[in-house]
């Protein structure tokens, strides 16, 4: 697919994925949509880690309303079966770990895409809005199903309710995404953990994400059950071998992934 609303780079293991709408705070449209999915399918075969950020000065706006007309008649319940489930199903089960390089206001379907990733940098002048109630909806693309695992059934009932502005420094504190970064230090250091992940035993990441995604269903004994199986298959890997190598002679260890 020829990109028109996204760019995806591939380069040393990593994939990013950069949302091109600057003009309209990228806000996601049909096509933009069609485009995310099949970049993170193609990523997720090319790549060791993918990144989502956005281009200019925000990372995504949300859903593009576009004109009073075409606002007034969307058909909610189809875009998101047949359009933000498959953008969101992609990211989910995208084997290698995904990163949300959060560089600026994240708001509505925008904040929940952001928080659809495995890990999620933002800039300190980063902000995450759940928009919707402010025009009469509920939060949508995944974000009922993140908001309360990742800060808590009272944070993600307030911002909910309230769509109150939650800055990059409190989504931090509240355990909303893995941390804020200083603005001239958010690049480098995005960055930087991609290619930390990149050089990565990537087996070994996709069965962190089964088991800590799985241990929400599971109760002790299911949990432990899982772990023991998981951990059987990653210890016939050849980058356990490696690990343990690497561990011994006091060198880094030269990961081959998946």
């Amino acid at each position: 697919m020829t990109y028109q609303t996204i760019e995806l780079t591939l380069e040393d293991g990593i994939g990013v994925l950069t949302l091109n709408r600057p003009d309209v705070m990228n806000a996601l449209n049909s096509q933009m949509r069609a485009e995310i999915t099949d970049a993170v399918k193609l990523a997720g075969t090319e790549a060791r880690v993918l990144v989502l950020t956005g281009a200019g000065k925000a990372f995504c706006s949300g859903q593009d309303l576009g004109d009073r007309a075409t606002a007034a008649n969307l058909d909610l319940e189809r875009t998101l079966r047949d359009e933000y489930v498959p953008m969101l199903r992609a990211i989910f089960d995208c084997p290698v770990p995904t990163i949300s390089a959060v560089n600026g206001p994240a708001a509505g379907a925008g904040a929940n895409l952001a928080l659809s990733a495995d890990v999620v940098i933002a800039t300190e002048s980063a902000v995450f809005l759940q928009a919707f109630t402010r025009i009469g909806l509920i939060p949508d693309a995944g974000g009922t199903y993140w908001l309360p695992r990742q800060m808590g059934f009272a944070k993600a009932m307030g911002a909910a309710l309230f769509a109150d502005k939650i800055t990059a420094r409190q989504a931090d504190d509240w355990g909303m995404i893995w941390e804020a970064v200083a603005d001239d230090e958010f690049d480098a250091l995005w960055r930087g953990r991609a290619a930390h992940l990149a050089k990565g035993p990537t087996a070994a990441y996709g069965a962190v994400k089964e088991a800590l995604r799985d241990s929400f269903n599971n109760d002790l004994e299911g949990q432990l059950a899982l772990e023991a199986r998981l951990q059987g298959n990653m210890g016939h890997t050849r980058d356990f071998r490696e690990g343990v190598l690497a561990f011994l002679e006091k060198r880094p260890a030269s990961f081959e992934g998946r």
